[in-house]
């Protein structure tokens, strides 16, 4: 039986922080010449604070109910569009079932623990969930055990897209062709 999509016109990007939803979804927003929103810089700006003081300042619980609330009215906004959510996003309330009941272009962009770990550690001080970790090797770890908690979220989404060892222009092509 076929959906009945709220907002078939938006793309949704997904998955562990640090596999490029941003890099991707601005540059795939300008190859389709459509507006790039994300979710956690949307936050942000509301109020006027970064998400790593949101979440010390506020908690994880405020924090992931703000986050929903925003969702549900960026998926409310008809306009063609990307859309990349946080890390976090998929796993919390039900937001997978009001993602995938938007649109069928989601994409979990799918990237290695170590990849992660190497891209990650030397921002680790900006990224709320990872500061504690001292070594590489460390954050390889938590990533894993993090994706594997996760992984079962990322997979709701229609597609998955493997990241590592491909340039941001191949992404970005893949996912135009399936749009």
């Amino acid at each position: 039986m076929p959906n009945n999509f709220t907002n078939p016109n938006i793309i949704i990007l997904l998955g562990y922080m640090g596999c490029g939803k941003s890099t991707i979804g601005a540059a795939l927003a300008n190859q389709l010449n459509i507006p790039f929103d994300d979710l956690d810089d949307n936050i942000a700006s509301t109020y006027r604070c970064s998400i790593s003081d949101l979440f010390k300042s506020k908690g994880t619980k405020w924090f992931r109910e703000i986050e929903h609330e925003m969702l549900l009215t960026a998926l409310k906004n008809p306009t063609a569009r990307i859309l990349s959510l946080g890390g976090g996003t998929p796993c919390y309330f039900d937001n997978m079932t009001h993602v995938n009941d938007a649109t069928s272009h989601v994409f979990y962009l799918e990237a290695t623990a170590a990849s992660l770990a190497a891209r990650l550690f030397p921002f680790r001080k900006k990224r709320p969930l990872i500061t504690h970790l001292n070594s590489e090797i460390e954050l390889k770890v938590f990533i894993a055990k993090h994706i594997f908690e996760r992984k079962h979220f990322y997979n709701e989404a229609n597609h998955r897209i493997a990241v590592d060892n491909k340039s941001i222009q191949e992404v970005v092509d893949v996912i135009a062709t399936l749009c």
